[in-house]
């Protein structure tokens, strides 16, 4: 049963929230109903998906006060830490370097299409200046700016599009009913767990970055396996909150890292640190949807910023990881964590400028396509756009390479300097005679096809 939004009593609200609490809670009982009807999505809706879908490359910023330990994002709970000495190192926080112009050109450089900030984390920190609690980066740190409004607004001059992640968790506030992970950190007051004044938070917070922060691509929820292990299912009540979302920005497209087949309402299913049908980090073996698919996964190990870990994938591991996931059909997500001054790592810039070099000459190959006619093979990759077949060679130990096409080829050429490729047509497919693939991050071979 659905539990209706409750108006809270006891919150200190800044005045311009008192106008916005019953429009809310009108929304909130409007998607409350709505819900009773299987979700469709709007036109609105359907063309987002469309151009998310065809732009295959974006960016995660996790990035929050635990940059501040340098630890990385789950170092409140990996140390079990008291949750109120925690809080503390707001009052430290001082990113004096974050300039949001930097970060978006640099992305952009990159050939991102879109990036994905870290709003709120499971440490219950709000990287922006939210009315709903004093524990943001606007009213609980020396630096006092809302980066949220920066990076967005620089986000809309670039030309790049905004979305949101926001946890379903939180280690810090006594009213999340704790799950597993929760009760691994101290310092919460567990007798003041409250499930309809923590979902009512949680709504009025993302109505604040759907209605104060333009338009909103996607919200990118975490969280919902906190409670895979409850006895009894914990109801996150998913449905009103997507029907929120889709009630106050149409076209804002709904994702859930929740490592499950997709829920009703959603409208991007992800796969964490793995490639759809695959499953090597154990945590993406659910069925793949018809829905628009996004891998994520990090540049080094860590999400958030961790100071010992330097351990980042090459730039020829990273640029063949994105054309592998444009294979599958689906985008990459890849990650960043900012240092607790406010700049990107180098390391990080420095392979996103391999990344935007290598797609500025190879980007038609990625951009707008889909899964090719040739699953992943141990050579490497095909993508397609229209009647283009792209053949993307990692590794190949021979001179010729055979593909069991079931369509005709009418011509070969080599995507980077437009030279013929000779082939054959036979009964086991096409044969190419590309030589020998040397030194090369990704040999691309375009076929015309009917």
């Amino acid at each position: 049963m659905a539990v209706y939004p409750q108006l809270p009593t006891t919150v200190d609200l800044k005045p311009k929230t008192m106008i916005k609490r019953t429009l809310l809670t009108l929304i909130l009982l409007f998607a409350v109903g709505a819900v009773q009807a299987q979700y469709v999505p709007t036109e609105e809706n359907l063309q987002a998906r469309k151009e998310f879908a065809e732009s295959r490359f974006g960016i995660f910023l996790h990035w929050g006060i635990y940059s501040s330990f340098a630890q990385g994002e789950w170092y409140l709970q990996n140390a079990g830490l008291d949750a109120s000495e925690y809080k503390k190192a707001a009052d430290a926080f001082y990113p004096h370097r974050f300039n949001a112009k930097e970060w978006v050109s640099a992305i952009k450089d990159a050939g991102a299409k879109y990036i994905c900030f870290t709003t709120r984390h499971h440490d219950g920190f709000s990287m922006w200046d939210t009315d709903q609690s004093d524990y943001n980066i606007v009213d609980a740190t020396p630096f006092g700016r809302d980066v949220l409004k920066e990076l967005t607004k620089e986000c809309r001059k670039q030309g790049i599009r905004v979305h949101l992640y926001y946890s379903h968790i939180d280690w810090g506030r006594g009213d999340y009913p704790a799950g597993r992970t929760a009760k691994g950190v101290t310092g919460r007051d567990t007798d003041t767990e409250d499930w309809p004044a923590y979902y009512d938070f949680m709504n009025r917070q993302l109505n604040e970055l759907l209605t104060e922060y333009g338009d909103i691509g996607a919200i990118w929820f975490d969280g919902w396996w906190d409670h895979d292990e409850d006895a009894t299912p914990f109801n996150w009540e998913l449905e009103e909150q997507y029907a929120m979302i889709h009630k106050l920005q149409p076209s804002c497209l709904v994702a859930n890292n929740h490592h499950q087949t997709p829920f009703e309402g959603e409208d991007i299913q992800i796969f964490e640190r793995d490639l759809p049908g695959e499953n090597e980090y154990g945590l993406s073996g659910q069925s793949i949807s018809k829905l628009p698919l996004e891998t994520c996964q990090t540049m080094n190990g860590m999400w958030g910023y961790k100071v010992v870990d330097q351990n980042y994938k090459s730039p020829e591991t990273l640029i063949r990881y994105l054309v592998s996931t444009a294979g599958k059909g689906a985008n990459l997500l890849l990650n960043i964590g900012p240092q607790p001054n406010g700049e990107l790592p180098a390391a990080a810039i420095e392979r996103l400028k391999a990344m935007g070099e290598w797609m500025r000459a190879n980007g038609q190959t990625i951009y707008g396509t889909e899964a090719g006619d040739i699953k992943q093979q141990p050579w490497g990759v095909t993508t397609r756009k229209g009647d283009k077949l792209y053949v993307h060679i990692f590794e190949l130990d021979a001179e010729t390479l055979t593909l069991p096409l079931d369509v005709e080829v009418v011509e070969a050429v080599s995507f980077a300097d437009r030279k013929a490729v000779p082939y054959t047509t036979t009964d086991e497919g096409v044969i190419l005679e590309v030589g020998r693939v040397v030194d090369t991050v990704d040999y691309i071979v375009e076929l015309t096809t009917k």
